[in-house]
């Protein structure tokens, strides 16, 4: 039995936008009638715990939309119902990831937010989800270590910032769009992020097939797996998918399956907990990104036998 954390209040009222905030809510209903997945409802961040990661200033600006240049750096127009729903999608990483050390593998239906950074967020990420689970479970001495694999389409610049202060953490993404400044760039041969001891990239190339990413995840995957860590977070993009307005790549959603059929192959084969969210995806039919996130479900109950 899987758990899988939603809360319908993990969709802020943002109006009409590219990021499509209803896929949460879809991907719920897709799973309801799964025999071998239970839906659970987690409890919201504490502010404490946002503090590890996030400036007082910048949670400040989140609460009472003030300064408003800050309250929206991340691209979202600011609501009173903010603060609270994306206490709840962090909340959601953290749970998520208590049940993936207990069962071994969970999952919240959330983004990762990795594009958040310390006193501001960037690229519709507004909490580092990701970091901030981590060091929740740091202080709470539930891990010593931790991961985070990101396959998002867009370089988790937030997460490598973020790591290079964190000797415990080892941040790998594998991106087809690099991120700077608040802006994607496509071609990652022109604009790509330089790797520190404890956060490595690897950029997939143009018209990128299911032969080049699988190529480039045997490549990196290593990397993790010589980290040992405690926990592993993966950021299940599904942006990558070749009818995304930002992707680049070739890959259909059979690509992607097998994509995320390797990540728990390896996650499975290392005896690594893993606990994974739902990121990116900004295809005018939402349908097809529901598609990609259900197929993680699928890779998991392939993988793992539900």
């Amino acid at each position: 039995m899987l758990t899988a954390y939603f809360h319908p209040g993990y969709a802020a009222p943002i109006g009409p936008h590219i990021m499509p905030i209803r896929k949460f809510s879809l991907v719920a209903d897709g799973l309801r009638d799964a025999a071998d997945i239970k839906l659970a409802r987690p409890e919201p961040i504490s502010e404490k715990d946002l503090l590890r990661v996030h400036t007082p200033e910048y949670l400040e600006a989140i609460k009472s939309g003030e300064p408003r240049d800050l309250a929206q750096s991340q691209k979202f127009p600011w609501s009173p119902e903010l603060f609270s729903s994306v206490c709840l999608t962090t909340g959601g990483c953290l749970a998520a990831a208590r049940q993936a050390l207990k069962d071994g593998v969970s999952a919240a239906l959330v983004s990762g937010f990795h594009h958040a950074c310390a006193d501001h967020g960037e690229g519709f990420c507004t909490f580092n989800g990701l970091v901030v689970t981590i060091d929740a479970l740091l202080a709470a001495g539930e891990i010593r270590t931790a991961a985070v694999l990101d396959m998002d389409l867009h370089y988790g610049n937030g997460t490598a910032q973020l790591a290079a202060q964190r000797p415990y953490l080892s941040a790998l993404s594998l991106y087809g769009n690099d991120y700077w400044d608040n802006f994607c760039f496509r071609d990652v041969s022109q604009r790509y992020h330089r790797d520190g001891e404890n956060h490595v990239s690897f950029a997939l190339p143009a018209g990128s097939d299911r032969k080049t990413l699988l190529g480039i995840m045997d490549a990196a995957l290593p990397w993790l797996a010589e980290r040992r860590p405690d926990l592993v977070l993966y950021q299940a993009g599904a942006d990558p998918y070749f009818e995304d307005p930002y992707s680049p790549l070739a890959l259909d959603h059979d690509d992607l399956l097998a994509r995320d059929r390797r990540v728990f192959e390896f996650t499975k084969a290392h005896g690594l907990p893993v606990a994974w969210v739902l990121a990116g995806g900004y295809t005018s039919d939402v349908s097809k990104i529901v598609r990609v996130h259900l197929n993680t479900f699928t890779a998991w109950k392939e993988v793992y036998g539900g």
